[in-house]
């Protein structure tokens, strides 16, 4: 069977450079997924950094582009990654688009503004495939988390907390903007709900110190699920992860955090019942990288098939973020 032709328009870190932290697990970048697919094959790359184009050609030994459609006439990818600055996306998409691309991957968020994601929305509802890089989705720690989830393991889902910390002197809204969107998505995807905002208390957005709080619940379940998330800054550590409380237990999950707790007698006082944490623990590679691109390329084979991370989960998210800073 011929491969799958594959090109990046963006050669920054998450296109490559990042398959140089030696402590990430590999592949970490589009370009390293692609290269370890044995039904891809990247083609080329495109940057208008001559140092970026330089770095990747010499990296992966494919040629290399300052301009995106001469890139595209000349190798006919079936499989574009844009990785490019978010501002830029819905240009690229639609670049891509017009010239015949059957599958893109766009990075996070889908877009800097809603106006710009819901146009991207209508390009894959018009037929291409568009997956947005919201990697936890294709995370088998997180799908393990979902079907703990979503089988009812743990009883009924009753809230969700979650905390993102993402560096000392970012402001808030910048943290909630370009990691906040992984955090929105996973717990939607985790969940199979929407989350819709209702208000905020503490810190500003704005603001480089301090700690917000956003209240908000998931929707489109028998009865909203009350969800807060805390968001700080002076932090000198990161923190990703996310707490699910249900009837006989919970789950936590995040950045090199998986545990599962299950409701049992209480070895500390009689008729009360405590948390003990199961032996449910995940160990091994997360394959996030290779299986969003496996996703891609499954797309591409399969004519009708949905990816696991749409445009249009894609767009809810960015409506989430919209709605917390319109609120703001």
């Amino acid at each position: 069977m011929e491969k799958i032709r594959a090109a990046i328009v963006g050669l920054g870190r998450i296109a490559s450079l990042l398959e140089e932290d030696t402590l990430r697990e590999k592949p970490c970048t589009h370009a390293g997924a692609i290269v370890a697919n044995p039904d891809c094959v990247l083609v080329a790359g495109c940057d208008s950094d001559e140092e970026r184009r330089g770095l990747f050609a010499e990296k992966w030994q494919v040629p290399v582009y300052a301009d995106a459609a001469e890139m595209i006439r000349s190798h006919a990818p079936q499989i574009l990654a844009i990785a490019t600055h978010p501002d830029s996306h819905y240009h690229y998409c639609r670049a891509a688009v017009d010239l015949g691309v059957p599958a893109l991957i766009c990075e996070k968020p889908l877009a800097d503004n809603i106006r710009e994601a819901r146009k991207i929305a209508r390009l894959a509802e018009n037929g291409t495939v568009i997956i947005t890089n919201h990697e936890r989705r294709y995370s088998q720690d997180y799908i393990r988390a979902k079907n703990i989830l979503d089988e009812e393991k743990l009883g009924r889902l009753l809230s969700v907390q979650a905390n993102l910390f993402m560096g000392k002197t970012r402001r808030l809204v910048d943290v909630f903007w370009h990691d906040g969107t992984h955090l929105a998505d996973a717990i939607m995807y985790l969940s199979g709900m929407t989350l819709k905002h209702r208000r905020r208390w503490g810190a500003k957005l704005s603001s480089r110190i301090g700690t917000a709080w956003l209240e908000g619940e998931l929707r489109g379940g028998n009865a909203p699920i009350p969800v807060i998330i805390t968001l700080g800054a002076e932090r000198d550590h990161l923190v990703f992860e996310m707490e699910f409380s249900c009837e006989n237990g919970r789950l936590r999950i995040g950045n090199n955090v998986f545990e599962v707790w299950e409701s049992v007698p209480s070895p500390y006082a009689e008729k009360f019942r405590s948390l003990k944490r199961t032996g449910d623990v995940f160990e091994g590679p997360t394959n996030y990288f290779v299986n969003m691109v496996q996703d891609a390329a499954a797309c591409l084979r399969e004519p009708g098939r949905q990816p696991r991370s749409s445009a249009a989960s894609g767009l809810r998210v960015i409506e989430y973020l919209h709605s917390v800073k319109a609120w703001t």
